[in-house]
């Protein structure tokens, strides 16, 4: 058998194989942040289709931190209710599921929140201020309540939101991070509000609880975290107590670099967007390393897990438009993602319709 369909586990949650659904804004929650009848019925079909770990949404944990609408929220006990349907219809379809917990930072939706936009240091492109001490500590402790909140729910573990140039890689980054004290200036310093978090995070659910992170590989803009920066931070992460890794990479203002590339299929050193950071965590840290962006084939997966450059693979864009994938190629149908890396998926989410494959449509339409 594949490795990519041995059984393995993160903490206590086992998996069936080693396929991950990365987090994304599906845009399907209410506009409190309430979990919905519909995110709930996307989470149960990437798990009928064989996803073996999922990891929902990206749900903000204070009202200031959320990015855009309709957007998940785990910010209260109102949101319970919801967040426990999800995880049992989940758990009904054999899947496990994870939640991840964010905040924007400097790139909140002010319209959507009416609350100022904060981060690590003022942004000169976008309006927002630096955060104070206080806020910092508040910050951080939302992270452990939004945590706990999980876990009652029934989540099978969260994970921690620090890429793509929100507010944990604000911090990290010091591209954005001009700070003159105790979270500013060196490497150290700047990851101090994450390893905070991750604390926090630690001691609302307890230890034998999965906590993951997502972080960047690199952020791609002159002046942002590094591939070495990277490594240091990760294995700070290790030292604390971090379950799994996440490589992404990029931000809002990283141009074709960003966090969900507009891309052609070119070779598999290409396509893979991190690999080389990737290598370069595997040649250091131990923790395991889940991989995303650009994987689109069977073939480049088991490569991926087999020479040792991942230990899971986490896939966001291809089960948007087949959910069923992993079911496919375990049955033997290894034909590689339809997906075109177009980003007209979030085309109806931005227009408050909800996260779906325009061009699986156009060819449903075509073919009836």
């Amino acid at each position: 058998m594949s490795k990519l369909f041995e059984s393995t586990s993160i903490k206590n949650m086992v998996l069936e194989n080693r396929f991950v659904r990365s987090a994304t804004w599906e845009g399907m929650a209410d506009v409190d942040g309430s979990c919905t009848v519909s995110l709930t019925e996307l989470m149960v079909e990437l798990a009928r289709g064989g996803v073996g770990m999922i990891i929902s949404s990206h749900a903000y944990v204070r009202r200031e931190g959320q990015a855009g609408p309709l957007q998940l929220g785990i910010y209260g006990d109102e949101l319970l209710s919801g967040l426990s349907d999800m995880t049992d219809a989940v758990h009904k379809a054999n899947g496990r599921i994870v939640l991840q917990l964010a905040h924007a930072g400097c790139q909140a939706a002010y319209s959507l929140t009416g609350l100022e936009a904060v981060g690590p240091s003022a942004v000169g492109s976008i309006p927002s201020r630096e955060m104070t001490t206080d806020e910092i500590r508040q910050t951080v402790e939302a992270f452990g309540s939004g945590a706990t909140l999980a876990k009652r729910a029934g989540f099978d573990g969260v994970q921690i939101h620090a890429a793509h140039g929100y507010l944990l890689s604000q911090f990290l980054s010091p591209f954005y991070n001009k700070r003159q004290d105790n979270y500013g200036g060196s490497l150290q310093n700047r990851a101090r509000m994450v390893l905070q978090v991750l604390q926090s995070v630690r001691a609302a659910v307890g230890d034998s609880f999965p906590v993951l992170i997502k972080m960047n590989s690199e952020d791609f803009v002159d002046g942002g975290l590094s591939v070495d920066e990277m490594v240091q931070v990760a294995l700070m992460l290790e030292k604390d107590g971090i379950d799994a890794i996440e490589l992404s990479g990029g931000t809002m203002s990283s141009g074709k670099y960003g966090p969900v590339r507009r891309a052609k299929r070119q070779s598999e050193e290409n396509d893979v967007y991190y690999l080389g950071a990737a290598r370069r965590y595997k040649e250091t840290v131990k923790v395991p390393l889940l991989l995303v962006g650009g994987i689109r084939s069977y073939e480049v997966a088991e490569k991926l897990v087999d020479e040792g450059s991942a230990d899971y693979i986490a896939l966001s864009r291809p089960l948007i438009r087949e959910p069923r994938l992993i079911n496919q190629w375990k049955s033997g149908d290894r034909r590689q993602s339809r997906c075109l890396s177009d980003n007209r998926c979030f085309r109806p989410t931005m227009e408050g319709n909800g996260l779906r494959c325009v061009a699986e449509e156009k060819l449903v339409h075509r073919d009836s």
